[in-house]
């Protein structure tokens, strides 16, 4: 199977257990299970429930082992984009090319919705009665909180790289590691060395993702992003080309997937998609 097969698969996989586990919309009360699903099937590429299923299988672990987690992951990401969308944040109008949940039903609809994505993947991780999963999930879901905090804090603040890089470790970085970290947990004898291998290549790539995003911001337009061209600079927010310039943003986004590439040499053929998914990260248009 290809790499892009591979990737369709997964995508197709996480799509139908979230099935599973978000009310159907005609269950009452409808507008908020309607939100809910509004905002997890409104054309995510599920970057972070992959990272789930590319981390077990590198690992021999069966896919439809990694189900939950990988749902679990996908719901807090889904939660976190609606509250990230909403006015008292950044106050956006489009997300993937489509009206933000708070525009497409109302503000206090768009909260609960959040609200109960965040309650139902914590309600699914606890089914796999590993203690460790439940940990690394709440873990992932809090960074990216106290990134978000910092964000908001630090808007039209004048920031150092450390304190940037430190702001991305948590908003972005958190809920990667995490997914990377929920795949290596699916496996019974992972070692810490691996672990700590894992967790270094995920630190890697969710840095060089935010590097990403904000080169794209200044790069690409609203209709390959899905959203408004140029927020960034709009909300005074410091990013990568602003604090570096462009050249030396690409440059570190480069040497971070380089690191993360080593930080796999010892898990053979069975990580190459992983490695793919690095690259993807830095090439990726949208």
């Amino acid at each position: 199977m290809s790499l892009k097969s591979l990737i369709i698969t997964y995508q197709q996989q996480v799509d139908n257990a979230l099935n599973i586990f978000l009310p159907s919309a005609d269950t009452k009360p409808t507008n908020l299970h309607k939100a809910m699903r509004y905002a997890v099937y409104n054309g995510g590429k599920r970057i972070r429930p992959i990272l789930v299923y590319l981390t077990g299988a590198a690992l021999n672990v069966q896919p439809k082992q990694l189900d939950i987690p990988a749902c679990a992951v996908e719901l807090i990401h889904a939660y976190s984009l609606i509250h990230d969308d909403l006015p008292a944040m950044d106050d956006d109008d489009l997300r993937r090319g489509k009206p933000t949940c708070h525009k497409a039903f109302d503000e206090a609809t768009a909260i609960l919705a959040g609200d109960a994505l965040q309650t139902l993947a914590f309600y699914i991780i606890s089914h796999t009665k590993n203690t460790m999963m439940v940990e690394t999930l709440a873990n992932g879901s809090l960074g990216m909180v106290d990134g978000q905090a910092i964000d908001i804090d630090s808007t039209g603040q004048s920031l150092n790289l450390e304190e940037l890089e430190n702001l991305h470790n948590n908003k972005t970085g958190a809920l990667i590691k995490a997914s990377v970290k929920l795949g290596a947990l699916s496996c019974t004898d992972i070692d810490s060395e691996k672990l700590q291998k894992l967790d270094n290549y995920a630190k890697c790539i969710g840095l060089a993702f935010q590097i990403q995003d904000d080169i794209l911001d200044v790069e690409a337009t609203t209709e390959i992003l899905g959203k408004a061209q140029g927020s960034d600079i709009a909300n005074n927010k410091v990013t990568y080309p602003s604090l570096l310039g462009m050249k030396a943003s690409k440059q570190m986004a480069n040497d971070l997937i380089a690191e993360a590439l080593t930080s796999l040499t010892d898990f053979g053929e069975p990580a190459e998609p992983l490695r793919w998914m690095a690259n993807y990260i830095i090439t990726r248009c949208y």
